[in-house]
């Protein structure tokens, strides 16, 4: 039998301010582990990476450009061409905000 407390209303509205929309869509972009990995290397490296990303990872260039649009879009990683190549480099603001908001879902 249930007791009733997880269940009961709630009054008030749910905060459906811009920092939700922003979580989930940067959760969305690291949910496939390829996406974390390049976070992760970006972010070992503290600088930005002028190399093709794709000799670092056992994928097809198209398949590592998609992930890295998701990256952008999502705005955890830059991307700047410097003639022939493109730059990328991790948005530490953005990755901060983000590991803040994920620290504030496990907070009463």
């Amino acid at each position: 039998m249930m007791n009733g407390k997880c269940c009961d209303t709630i009054s008030g509205k749910m905060d459906t301010d811009l920092d939700t929309e922003t979580f989930a869509v940067i959760c969305k972009a690291l949910a496939h582990p390829i996406r974390v990995q390049i976070v992760n290397y970006l972010k070992r490296i503290d600088k930005c990476f002028c190399g093709d990303i794709v000799e670092l990872l056992p994928l097809a260039q198209s398949t590592v450009s998609q992930h890295l649009k998701s990256l952008k879009e999502a705005g955890l990683i830059k991307g700047e061409v410097d003639g022939p190549k493109t730059c990328y480099c991790l948005d530490k603001k953005m990755l901060s905000k983000f590991s803040k908001m994920a620290a504030a879902l496990g907070k009463p």
